[in-house]
């Protein structure tokens, strides 16, 4: 039983961290689109392209579901601020699920 329940323990602190670390993501990707719109362009070598893709090809689907419901603001892109908030709320149910 106790087996169980630090395998419980620790699928849950699993989620939680994964769920920060996607978060950290989101604001990656967001930071580096703000630098582009701002006029930054960084000097074009292969790793920052190579991250830069990443970091696109993973947080635009999860954040396109949120672009379809919200709507436009003027320019202003609230979407990962309400997709951070649903990740977060919804690693901290599904672990308190896992493990009360």
């Amino acid at each position: 039983m106790i087996l169980a329940t630090s395998f419980a323990a620790h699928v849950a602190d699993y989620i939680v961290a994964l769920a920060s670390v996607y978060t950290l993501a989101i604001i990656g990707y967001i930071i580096v689109i703000l630098a582009f719109s701002a006029g930054l362009r960084l000097p074009y070598t292969r790793w920052t392209d190579a991250v830069l893709t990443f970091l696109r090809d993973v947080t635009e689907p999860f954040l396109r579901l949120f672009r379809r419901i919200l709507p436009s603001f003027g320019g202003i892109d609230l979407s990962p601020m309400i997709a951070i908030i649903v990740l977060q709320a919804a690693a901290r149910l599904i672990a308190s699920a896992i493990h009360p």
